[in-house]
């Protein structure tokens, strides 16, 4: 198998909902115009919501809630000005704020987020990476 990843599917309760939070929200541009999944288009890679009952019959997968899944989704940016700046966008849009950002131990700057159906988004700063102009994010 290549070292890639290609799609990430979050599972959501209300897909009108996600979809407004993602669009009108935040400012992803949809990418298809089919009615039951949506697909954005980000550099690299592609971000799609989908029913979450529906998702987990297609992965064979008991439909439960468990808490934290174990997983998180990450926004790179440039600075920790920029972190704050996403993080306010992002509750202003309807997220709400899981952890203010702050220096880390690591020697960046980030914080927490979930979206309305909780998938936590961490907006960081990473001095050690390089944000390309196109948003790809590379190690140093």
């Amino acid at each position: 198998m290549e070292q890639r990843l290609s799609l990430i599917t979050l599972g959501v309760a209300d897909l009108r909902r996600a979809r407004a939070f993602y669009e009108d929200g935040l400012g992803f541009t949809k990418g298809t115009d089919e009615t039951e999944i949506a697909f954005y288009q980000l550099p690299g890679i592609v971000l799609a919501l989908f029913d979450r009952a529906a998702l987990a019959a297609d992965a064979g997968l008991p439909n439960t809630p468990s808490g934290f899944s174990g997983v998180t989704l990450s926004h790179n940016v440039a600075s920790p000005a920029e972190v704050d700046a996403v993080l306010a966008h992002a509750v202003a849009a309807g997220a709400t704020l899981t952890r203010p950002a702050a220096e880390t131990d690591w020697g960046g700057y980030s914080g927490y987020f979930t979206d309305p159906d909780g998938h936590p988004w961490e907006v960081a700063h990473n001095p050690f990476w390089v944000v390309q102009a196109d948003g790809r994010t590379t190690l140093g």
